[in-house]
Formats: C-alpha cells, sequence, structure tokens
C-alpha cells in the first residue's frame, strides 16, 4: 500500500472492525491475509476514481492543459477520457459525453488497447471522424460504414479487440445487440430529449436534483432503450459521466442484481448470511457498509473492489484490462 495511504486505510479498517461488531457480521475479511487483500483492493478502486480526478479533470490545482492529441483517433496517444475532458472544457458537451458511450461500449483491451475505439471513432484514418454530431445527424450511414468495413476491422492483420467488460460484443452493423443497433439505439434514446444535457437535466428534475434517484432513472432508463448496455454496461457508462462531471449523479445502488463477479465477492465478504439471500437484499447490505465507510463515489469504489477481490482473495493481482 502507499505510504500515503496509512491514515487512511486505518481509519477505514477501523470502519470495518465496528461495522462487522456492530452493523453487519463480515466473515469474509477476518482472516487478516483477505483483509489485506481486500484493503489493497478497495484503494485500487479508490485510486481509479482519484485519477478522474487528479489526472484527467486535475481539481485543485490550476488545470494543465492536456496534450490535443489525446482527441486525436490518428494518434499513438488517443485517450477517450481525457479526449471528454478536453471537449468539455471546450463546451462540447455532447461529443464528451459520446466519447464515454464510445470508451464504454468498446473498452480498453490490456493488449491493443484503444485501437477498435480509435479505428472506429476515426473512421479507419480517412479524416471524417464519426463524431457525435455525424452520427447522431445520421445513425443508419454509421451502419452503412461499419457493414462495409467490419471486416478490415476483423481481418486486415492490425489487432483490435474489445475490452474486458465488452468481451462479447460484436461489430456487427445488423445483428440484436451488436454495434450497429447499440449506436443507433444510444443516438435514439438521447435524442427523445434533444441532447445529452436535456437527458441529464430531465433526470435531474425527476429526481427533485438528488444525485443519486437521478442515476437510478437514468439507469433503468439506458438498461430498456440502450442495445448491448447491460447491467454493467449502464453502471460503467454512467459512473464515468458522474466522475467527468458531465452531469450531477452518483450511484446510490451496486445494482447487484445481473451482476456475477461484484455478486460473488459480495457473498464471499458477507458470508454465509449472504448465500440464499437475493441480490436485492445483499444490495441493501452493501449500501449500509457504503455508508459507514463515507467514501466519494463509494458504491463504484466498493462494486470494483469487490470484483476484483473475489478473483485471488488471497493475494493481490491488479487488473488494468
Amino acid at each position: 500500500m502507499r505510504p500515503r495511504d496509512q491514515k487512511e486505510a486505518a481509519r477505514i479498517d477501523a470502519v470495518l472492525t465496528t461495522f462487522h461488531n456492530d452493523t453487519r457480521p463480515l466473515p469474509g475479511i477476518q482472516d487478516p491475509a483477505r483483509r489485506s487483500v481486500f484493503m489493497e483492493q478497495l484503494f485500487e478502486s479508490i485510486h481509479r476514481v482519484h485519477y478522474i480526478e487528479r489526472g484527467v479533470l486535475q481539481k485543485g490545482d490550476a488545470p494543465r492543459d492536456l496534450d490535443p492529441n489525446r482527441a486525436n483517433p490518428a494518434s499513438e496517444v488517443f485517450d477517450p477520457i481525457k479526449a471528454a475532458a478536453i471537449c468539455s472544457r471546450a463546451g462540447k458537451h455532447d461529443e464528451a459525453c459520446w466519447l464515454v458511450f464510445l470508451f464504454t461500449h468498446f473498452g480498453k483491451n490490456f493488449r491493443t488497447g484503444y485501437r477498435l475505439l480509435r479505428d472506429v471513432y476515426g473512421s479507419l484514418g480517412s479524416g471524417q471522424n464519426w463524431t457525435w454530431a455525424r452520427t447522431s445527424g445520421a445513425p443508419e450511414t454509421f451502419r452503412t460504414w461499419l457493414r462495409a468495413y467490419r471486416d478490415t476491422l476483423e481481418n486486415d492483420g492490425t489487432p483490435r479487440h474489445f475490452g474486458n467488460h465488452r468481451k462479447y460484443i460484436s461489430l456487427n452493423a445488423d445483428s440484436a445487440g451488436g454495434t450497429g443497433e447499440a449506436v443507433e439505439t444510444y443516438v435514439r434514446w438521447v435524442l427523445d430529449q434533444r441532447n445529452h444535457r436535456g437527458l441529464f437535466d430531465n433526470a435531474e428534475s425527476l429526481a427533485q436534483h438528488d444525485p443519486r434517484r437521478a442515476f437510478d432513472l437514468l439507469y433503468r432508463s439506458m438498461g430498456r432503450q440502450v442495445a448491448s448496455f447491460d447491467r454493467t454496461g449502464q453502471f460503467d457508462y454512467l459512473t464515468m459521466i458522474a466522475k467527468l462531471g458531465l452531469a450531477c449523479i452518483e450511484p446510490g445502488s451496486t445494482y447487484m442484481t445481473g451482476a456475477t463477479g461484484p455478486l460473488a465477492g459480495a457473498r464471499l465478504l458477507f458470508g454465509a448470511a449472504a448465500d440464499k439471500e437475493a441480490p436485492a437484499i445483499i444490495d441493501r447490505w452493501l449500501a449500509e457498509l457504503e455508508a459507514a465507510l463515507g467514501l466519494h463515489m463509494g458504491m463504484q469504489i466498493l462494486e470494483d473492489a469487490l470484483c476484483n477481490w473475489q478473483k485471488c482473495p488471497d493475494q493481490l493481482e491488479r487488473f488494468r484490462g
């Protein structure tokens, strides 16, 4: 653990002990080795949240200029999240949110990075990027392009792959749940409220400006209307929108219904008491824990940490894919 984390680690460790004794047992982390690994995974997740605030948004200091090439899909240093921050600073809210969607849909592959996202967004270097304005203005034209170039994207000898969370998604322009349908249904979802600002403002208004209720409204709406975005896709998209400050929302749940890795981690944490409980009950237990921990974006931190911890609970493995 990093030296600068020691004070916060001591606080969290004390909170976990009090929670175990007074609120709900946490048998999964009473073994010292497992507790140590769980704590490490918590801080890995905390650092990922802080990276957006400090490394991308650079809050707390005079913001440094981000390299414009971060927003250029023709560049090797293209980064969709930094590109979204660049667009947001420039007042291009729609483009920033679109880049978050593309980031979530394609992901970052452990071996090939953002190459697939770059080549789709950059229209294979044609000079005519699939920006929000171009794509939302003619989503069927995007589908036609994808239909024509899918074979190139998959078989031209350049390795390009979806990220781990999206590894079962297809580039198919026409199949149910393929990239073509995902893009077209996402465009329709947003344009139903005119633009991203309208979409988020409407949710915030309906939620009476409660960030957690607004997040929930958007989560459920996206799940109904955007193809291929299952529980993980919805959660990842909306939490990144929140961290980048593109909407005033925050998860108030880990959304365990439909989860696999995070649910397995939660069952491991709560032990035998969780074995026969429904995911919704376990979600409530995690809400209790999150409230006790008092962490910014605490639900995402718990969801992420539990998912990674359950893969190897006795030995720290850092997951980057």
